[in-house]
């Protein structure tokens, strides 16, 4: 079986497409800096990843790799993330040294999103063990063929910079930097229709 064979994941496959996830994550600057300690991350980081863009496992937009060893979770146009839960959940995750800069954070992500319809892909991740194998560039190809075939632009916002030359390759641009206070920096990247 070729494990670059891209299948969509629906609700069955959610917990293993967001453990995929957590893995994926577990080095990532931003989301480390808000829950730097190992308990902490573990703990809360599966349900931050639920409430963030787990709308797409419903929508039909998340998808996998045959293995489970990466997975995408794009929010197409009309479907959003729950906001208001993951505030309350961010409340009880995050400590009060960072919280105030994570809202400000994602408040300011949320003034990069593009103004027209368009695909957001909140997270995409590839388990460390098999990164640089070609994993995220399969789930990127096979995902942006639907913003091609419905003409819509795609965004996302890079956590990790030794993820923008990636994105690069597939026409994403970088768009604006986000940093407030102590975090580090986020580049919103947008990918005009094709």
């Amino acid at each position: 079986m070729n494990s670059h064979v891209i299948h969509p994941a629906g609700p069955e496959d959610s917990e293993r497409s967001i453990a995929t996830l957590v893995m994926a994550f577990s080095n990532d600057p931003f989301v480390r800096w808000m829950m730097p300690e190992p308990n902490q991350y573990l703990t809360y980081f599966a349900a931050v990843v639920r409430l963030f863009a787990g709308a797409a496992f419903e929508a039909g937009s998340a998808f996998r790799t045959a293995d489970y060893m990466a997975a995408a979770l794009w929010l197409p146009p009309g479907v959003h993330g729950d906001s208001e839960a993951l505030g309350e959940l961010m409340q009880i995750a995050i400590s009060a040294e960072v919280l105030d800069d994570a809202f400000g954070v994602l408040e300011q992500m949320g003034h990069s999103h593009p103004e027209e319809d368009h695909w957001y892909l909140p997270m995409i991740g590839v388990d460390p063990a098999r990164q640089g194998m070609g994993y995220g560039s399969a789930l990127l190809a096979h995902s942006l063929e639907a913003c091609d075939k419905l003409h819509l632009p795609a965004y996302l916002e890079s956590s990790n910079p030794r993820n923008i030359a990636l994105y690069e390759r597939y026409g994403f641009k970088v768009i604006n930097e986000i940093q407030v206070g102590s975090s580090p920096p986020i580049s919103p990247m947008l990918r005009e229709a094709r």
